[in-house]
């Protein structure tokens, strides 16, 4: 070593050299808070399409509301709460039976865990659309237009599709999802604009993925012959998207919102509700006059005061993230909470139970 060298290493030991910081060493811890996940820009909108976490269905049976050519059934995992469908083959097409109206602009998020042993993919995702209704149509010839979203364990790759049109591709390697572990994808389509986010990043974003007019009804999962491990699915949600926050919010006196994530029976407010904070916090801080109250409300599921004391903590929650990352006034803000007593649907099906599961922002 050279003088200066010898003086650099010395400087070293003694502390005085750059640092790495816990974001630095592990991008995907999810302590980091929600500032470290601002790419999670989305902001789900305030009414539910479909909800489906086949809570309603027995283990052991194929679920009710779906249809296969092949096989599948209802499992409960070590691995995570609830009950997941099991596409219990390695190729074949799996049918949500109900068609489904989707709009210009949608969210989709679903909870996946792919099984060991790929070649290559772990799941399908094929939206279509159809004019007359067939149980198990193929979504390739039947419909004139659809998108094809492929996890594989290398990635990520959409396909929009058109009849007598060249596929428009899109593909990333970002963060692939992992085999044997819990994975929660997030689908945002916005007209032409695919954009999907995984382990706290977008992972691809493809501004002309869709041809122009596409339009689809029909929600179907794929697996590929030789290249597929298969996957257990559930907590499917699809939500409208970019919602009017600030009409809603200042104009009309009230926002509910469905994009403020806890885990189940917690409190803690998930890195994924980043964009819907962030689209509230930007308004009253811009308007710093107004005070909003903060209700949070929960399903019929469990113990009537269990649920009204955890409506209670959310609200909290959200109260100290809108302080602490984004910088509102904490005497802006109130909280309370309902429970259960202050539904919008009744709790009987899985999509009107995720309903009642909200944050409500009430102007004071």
């Amino acid at each position: 070593m050279n003088q200066i060298q010898v003086i650099l290493f010395a400087l070293l030991l003694l502390g005085f050299g750059p640092k790495v910081t816990q974001a630095q060493t592990n991008p995907q811890d999810s302590t980091r808070g929600l500032q470290a996940f601002s790419q999670y820009d989305f902001i789900p909108g305030d009414k539910i399409i479909l909800y489906e976490d086949f809570s309603q269905d027995a283990v052991g049976e194929f679920p009710a509301l779906w249809t296969t050519n092949k096989s599948g059934e209802v499992n409960s995992l070590s691995i995570a709460e609830g009950k997941w469908l099991n596409l219990n083959a390695l190729e074949g097409n799996w049918w949500f039976l109900k068609q489904i109206d989707f709009p210009e602009n949608y969210i989709i998020e679903l909870d996946v865990v792919p099984k060991k042993g790929a070649a290559r993919y772990a799941l399908g995702i094929h939206l279509y659309g159809e004019t007359n209704f067939m149980e198990m149509s193929n979504p390739y010839d039947k419909a004139s237009t659809g998108l094809v979203i492929t996890m594989s364990k290398n990635g990520w790759e959409t396909q929009g599709l058109k009849t007598g049109q060249p596929k428009i591709i899109g593909n990333s390697t970002l963060n692939p999802v992992e085999q044997e572990k819990l994975n929660h994808v997030i689908i945002w389509v916005q007209k032409r604009r695919v954009r999907i986010y995984h382990k706290g990043a977008k992972v691809l974003d493809m501004p002309t993925n869709l041809y122009e007019g596409s339009k689809f009804n029909r929600l179907c999962f794929e697996l590929y012959r030789g290249a597929s491990s298969s996957a257990y699915v559930s907590n499917i949600k699809i939500t409208t998207a970019t919602p009017d926050v600030r009409n809603k919010l200042l104009t009309e006196g009230k926002l509910v919102t469905y994009g403020i994530y806890f885990d189940v029976n917690k409190d803690v407010v998930k890195a994924e509700s980043y964009g819907t904070l962030k689209g509230i916090a930007t308004i009253l801080n811009e308007v710093p006059n107004v005070k909003v109250k903060i209700v949070g409300h929960t399903d019929s599921d469990g113990a009537d005061a269990g649920n009204l004391d955890l409506s209670k903590r959310r609200a909290a929650s959200v109260k100290a993230e809108l302080i602490k990352s984004f910088g509102v006034k904490g005497d802006r803000l109130l909280t309370d909470g309902a429970g259960e007593t202050m539904p919008v649907a009744p709790n009987d099906t899985p999509s009107n139970k995720a309903l009642n599961r909200r944050v409500e922002f009430i102007k004071l």
